[in-house]
């Protein structure tokens, strides 16, 4: 009896409200909510791109434009300081400190020479070439706590950074690499995927051959008799005693070098690399042994 009533009443009610269409369907509470601010004068209408001028049009000034002023670089004379500036060699800093702890978090072997290409592979250093970087500059911030023995190559070092390392019985080496050898080393795996020939390193220029050549500073072609002059002298100069490297339990790893035209530890310049096949492939004419030992 009572469902007869309500749909009885049901009926009796659509009998009285208008047809449903879209002009009287309400929304839903909470579906439509009202502008955050009303349009006013010029209220937002310019879409970021300010006011009159090369702002409203996107076009921006260049670097160094101010506005009709004579600029700044041409306010002042040159300055000879700069000359070639964009052309010089650049050496990303390496301190003491931070070799000590590649060396005690175990991301450099020591009982191994360590070269430009294991500090590449930390994963913590790195060098561009396109930035013009030419090698590793060994700093002496940390030279106090840098406790480590090791036979390390870079690329730059001052005197209180080979007296902090010879004084653990270390030894240390200043060497040149070419902008050709250096793309090679920054990227080993790529450059041995590209199955190309290993390059022999160049000679250093000029303004650098005094460098490489001198014993004071380590360089790998000083003759191997003043260095050890060299060495006496900076110990005497700092004031610790000058461990014997010929006594040493690590006495062939402290005296492994590389050849002035060596890239890498174990290869030579020539040989071909795959390390998809796990193959070393060497030069059997002689006219490339010639030219690659040159």
């Amino acid at each position: 009896m009572a469902g007869r009533q309500g749909k009885d009443l049901a009926l009796s009610m659509l009998r009285v409200l208008p047809r449903l269409s879209f002009n009287n369907i309400r929304d839903n509470p909470g579906s439509r909510k009202p502008p955050k601010r009303g349009r006013g004068q010029h209220g937002g209408n310019k879409h970021g791109a300010g006011n009159k001028g090369s702002g409203q049009r996107q076009n921006y000034m260049r670097v160094g434009y101010e506005t009709g002023n004579t600029p700044f670089y041409l306010r002042f004379g040159k300055e000879p300081y700069y000359k070639g500036h964009h052309l010089r060699r650049e050496y990303p800093p390496l301190s003491l400190q931070k070799l000590q702890t590649f060396i005690d978090t175990n991301r450099l072997d020591v009982s191994k020479p360590i070269d430009l290409v294991s500090l590449i592979n930390t994963g913590l250093y790195n060098i561009n070439v396109q930035w013009k970087h030419a090698g590793v500059h060994l700093t002496d911030e940390g030279a106090h706590c840098f406790k480590a023995k090791i036979n390390i190559e870079v690329q730059w070092a001052s005197e209180p950074v080979i007296a902090a390392i010879e004084r653990n019985g270390g030894v240390i080496t200043t060497a040149y690499y070419d902008v050709h050898s250096l793309h090679a080393l920054c990227d080993t795996e790529k450059f041995f995927n590209r199955g190309e020939p290993i390059p022999r390193r160049l000679l250093p220029p000029t303004d650098c051959l005094e460098y490489y050549s001198s014993a004071a500073s380590r360089g790998y072609l000083a003759d191997p008799e003043k260095i050890s002059q060299e060495r006496l002298i900076l110990a005497q100069k700092y004031g610790y005693e000058l461990p014997k490297i010929e006594d040493d339990s690590d006495y062939e790893m402290l005296c492994e070098r590389k050849d002035p035209r060596q890239l890498f530890y174990g290869l030579e310049p020539g040989w071909t690399v795959i390390l998809k096949d796990k193959v070393i492939l060497k030069p059997k004419a002689q006219y490339l042994k010639e030219f690659y030992a040159s």
